[in-house]
């Protein structure tokens, strides 16, 4: 019944409106708390978002549009076919997805799919492991910024990597055994020369990093209306109240509610209750591995007219989250926090939390131009074995 009253457009508009007078009346009522929510937004898009996610969607779109990804894949092929039924040229995606964070991976796969390197199979199974969360976030922002402990962000990274293989391992059936079918009819690799691809990377880079700053704004405003219009505080009482036998109460779901909707905001409320090692640890792998609506309309802003499905993407993150929360808990009853597990690589991640503008752009550089030079060479070397082969037949 409900199903059926949702499916009409007349209905379907009239939510729509009612929901944008909503917004407007909420904007009427807290004209100060909405600008100073969005200052909050600019500040994050300016300090993280901008100078972390622009290097890595420069690079991602030079290697897609110079086809250098069939170099990449040659050498990847090995490791990409038996765990994930994919070819190697999806590794980039998979790699670039890990390295640049949230939504790098989910573009890399789309532009991928576009340029005719991938079929839409693979493209699909790509979109529900690729899109991952990058290790300057969770090791500076939620290990050191939230737990103060890098030892608990590289936790969570460990976690939340290894939870990212078994979802891509659970679907590499997805779309039927054979991942060659969904290709575009007459369909062939698009590449150009660099002096075009350079500039399209840039300017198509500064477009999807301000598309993103849009969304992070947004939601962190549509946070702050939905706790002063009291929405969040009476949806956690109800969903307490419903996982109270978990060990829920009314505050543990006001996080967790936030948290499906953006991650940073997410993450960020559980300061409070940092103390409480496993349980928050747990919450924050859950939030991390599903990454939250925002991240989701910034990959649906990608995906667009691709024609390619969202369902493997939303259900892929799903299962991430429960899978990343999965293995925290078993973690944290095997690792001791006492104890000095990788101790001097958890030194050198006490400064990420802190950036600036200056130290971002400069940090993400240097890892996107040292990614760089490693595919590179990757490339390189994969073309020399494959003349190497051609003369010996």
């Amino acid at each position: 019944m409900l199903s059926r009253l949702l499916a009409r457009p007349k209905f379907y508009d009239t939510l729509v409106l009612f929901g944008l007078l909503l917004a407007a009346v909420a904007l009427i009522c807290f004209p100060e708390e909405s600008v100073g929510a969005a200052r909050d937004g600019l500040t994050l898009s300016f300090n993280v978002i901008l100078p972390s996610l622009f290097p890595f969607f420069v690079l991602s779109t030079l290697m897609v549009r110079l086809g250098l990804t069939k170099y990449f894949g040659q050498a990847l092929e090995p490791v990409m076919r038996p765990l994930f039924n994919v070819s190697g040229t999806c590794s980039s995606a998979f790699v670039l997805g890990f390295v640049g964070g949230y939504p790098v991976g989910a573009k890399t796969a789309v532009s991928l799919y576009e340029s005719g390197q991938i079929t839409r199979v693979e493209a699909e199974r790509l979109l529900a492991f690729s899109n991952n969360s990058g290790p300057a976030f969770i090791l500076g922002v939620v290990g050191v910024g939230i737990f103060a402990s890098s030892r608990v962000g590289l936790m969570l990274y460990a976690a939340h990597a290894l939870a990212s293989i078994f979802v891509g391992i659970l679907f590499r059936h997805w779309g039927g055994r054979n991942p060659n079918s969904g290709r575009r009819a007459g369909e062939s690799i698009s590449t150009v020369r660099f002096s075009q691809a350079f500039v399209e990377s840039v300017t198509g880079a500064f477009q999807s990093t301000l598309h993103i700053c849009g969304f992070v704004i947004f939601f962190t405003v549509f946070i702050r209306l939905l706790f002063l219009a009291g929405t969040i505080p009476i949806l956690a009482g109800i969903l307490g109240a419903l996982l109270q036998s978990l060990g829920f109460d009314a505050s543990w779901a006001s996080m967790l509610l936030i948290g499906l909707i953006e991650l940073s905001s997410g993450v960020w409320s559980l300061r409070d209750v940092a103390g409480q090692m496993p349980s928050a640890i747990a919450m924050a792998a859950f939030m991390l591995g599903w990454a939250g609506l925002s991240v989701h309309c910034q990959v649906l802003s990608f995906i667009g007219g691709s024609g390619l499905s969202v369902r493997s993407y939303i259900l892929g993150k799903l299962l991430h989250g429960f899978f990343s929360a999965l293995l925290i808990f078993l973690l944290t009853r095997l690792i001791p926090f006492d104890t000095t597990v990788a101790a001097t690589l958890a030194e050198g991640v006490y400064g990420i939390a802190a950036s600036d503008f200056s130290t971002s752009i400069r940090i993400s550089s240097i890892v996107a131009l040292s990614l760089w030079l490693g595919l590179m060479s990757v490339c390189l070397l994969s073309t020399k074995r494959a003349k190497q082969k051609q003369r010996i037949a």
